[in-house]
């Protein structure tokens, strides 16, 4: 208790100037509210309590940023490449020299446990690292022969990137999408989601205060229907990067249509994670209890949906659900804690409805299944069992710590299972038999799989989903793909004749 009582205090002192001045915007390199004058409250999951007021911006707010944006754009996307690897490397050191303020914030903020957030700071350090040292490489293409010609491609930052970010782990999602904007030479006007703003304020502040230009990354708060709307409008706003939930990637896409944006879409989720009877059970066990109850189960990629051979499903659930039932529900700031609060009592009460929801359609609640206490949005790990995979537990993404088990008999119910959703962003797949891991690893509808493993990530590698889980792919050189506009140039080898006309 007394660990917990000193985080507290210190996450208190950290956020002190938040709770005094307020969660301003950040553009060109200034606090600013909004035009306005509006603002709204950011409430802690723990007990409800007012952390601080934030702006409440709208498109005067967004015009601002893009013009911003717009100036700063001109020169830095002709920085060379390894100055801005330089300034990048500086964000990354800044960022872990405030780790533990970051962490703090984001725990009461979001309602993440200490545990996973202690980690957040350096995980978007890393990504700023990463791709700081892609940076002069960025405009690097290809040269392609033929017996005529010489064509050489070559890469360029495409302006002005809009960058909307969730409220589950806000940093480290906005280091994954801004880092490689920076790196390839575009500039950003980005929109936190307003549940959770606190964090971009500081990154914003710590990378300028490491070298970043002003302009270069401007930060405006607000709702989606103002702030948000205005910013996939705008025409000087050339790409969408967007992290949250498929409808809202749907009225994005529509409200961008017109000035023909570029689109990056990391969507919603059902993920499987697929377990046959000859798989490392305890290895299993594990990875699908972390990968739900983690996080407070607020992640896309999380194995949402446990489908099991029925020759081991008792056994694997009845496992499952001593996880849930030991998991530690608590405080974010007690060290020991593992699940907090969810983010926001709208969210809470979304995922309460899911529980009756499951026992009207028959399932059996193995585990959890209710609120923790008065206080708060605490609710407990839950497992539901003897599920149907047309049950809406099974098809809607609850994003919380809720888990739907479902028996299949063999590969080809398994197979279908989990291609039976509209969503296709992960999928995580036991078997200790290869071929069968070639074979379903061809056919399974997802983004990306986790062979014998929970999701593990490697930043060159692609990151996202299929179907109604997104469109486009973040990491390594996708990253720059998105960002930037590849461009041919074709040189002649020798003469060739040219066509005459009449």
């Amino acid at each position: 208790m007394s660990q917990l009582n000193d985080n507290i205090a210190r996450a208190q002192d950290y956020m002190k100037r938040f709770r005094d001045r307020g969660v301003l915007n950040h553009i060109n390199g200034e606090s600013l509210a909004a035009d306005s004058g509006k603002t709204f409250e950011t409430l802690s999951p723990v007990d409800l309590a007012p952390l601080a007021n934030v702006a409440r911006s709208g498109a005067s707010d967004i015009d601002r940023a893009v013009q911003a944006a717009e100036k700063a754009f001109k020169t830095w996307s002709k920085t060379p490449g390894k100055e801005r690897r330089a300034i990048l490397i500086k964000v990354a050191e800044a960022i872990e020299a405030r780790a533990e303020e970051i962490a703090f914030t984001e725990c009461m903020d979001t309602g993440q446990s200490l545990r996973f957030m202690s980690k957040a700071a350096i995980r978007g350090a890393a990504n700023f690292r990463f791709f700081a040292d892609k940076a002069p490489q960025a405009e690097d293409g290809q040269a392609l022969r033929n017996d005529t010609q010489m064509n050489v491609t070559s890469r360029r930052p495409l302006g002005p990137i809009g960058v909307i970010t969730p409220w589950n782990t806000p940093f480290m999602l906005s280091t994954w999408k801004i880092a490689p904007a920076l790196a390839s030479g575009c500039t950003v006007v980005h929109k936190p989601a307003e549940f959770s703003p606190m964090t971009a304020k500081l990154l914003v502040e710590i990378a300028e205060e490491a070298g970043l230009p002003k302009g270069v990354l401007n930060l405006v708060n607000g709702f989606g229907e103002d702030a948000g709307k205005a910013l996939t409008e705008h025409p000087g706003i050339k790409a969408v990067a967007f992290v949250g939930e498929s409808r809202t990637g749907q009225l994005i896409m529509a409200q961008a249509a017109p000035t023909l944006k570029r689109f990056h879409f990391e969507l919603g989720g059902k993920n499987p994670v697929v377990v046959f009877d000859d798989a490392d059970i305890d290895r299993a066990v594990n990875a699908a209890s972390f990968m739900i109850y983690s996080l407070n189960g607020e992640r896309c990629t999380s194995s949402s949906r446990l489908l099991v051979q029925d020759t081991i499903y008792e056994e694997f659930t009845r496992r499952v659900a001593e996880v849930a039932n030991g998991v530690k529900v608590g405080h974010p700031l007690d060290p020991d804690t593992v699940v907090g609060p969810l983010i926001h009592p709208e969210h809470e009460e979304k995922v309460l409805s899911y529980f009756d929801k499951a026992r009207e359609e028959g399932a059996t609640v193995a585990a959890g299944g209710e609120k923790v206490g008065d206080a708060g949005c605490f609710v407990r790990p839950t497992l539901f069992t003897n599920a149907r995979n047309d049950m809406t537990i099974a098809q809607e993404e609850i994003f919380g710590p809720v888990l739907t088990a479902i028996p299949f008999k063999d590969e080809e119910e398994a197979l279908h299972l989990a291609n039976d959703t509209q969503y296709g962003l992960a999928a995580y797949l036991w078997t200790n038999d290869l071929d069968r891991a070639m074979r379903l690893t061809d056919e399974l509808e997802a983004g990306m799989i986790w062979v014998n493993s929970e999701n593990v990530r490697h930043l060159p590698s692609p990151f996202g989903g299929v179907k109604a889980s997104g469109i486009g792919r973040d990491g390594g050189d996708w990253s720059f793909d998105f960002y930037m506009e590849t461009v041919n140039v074709s040189f002649p080898r020798k003469a060739h004749p040219v066509p005459k006309l009449g």
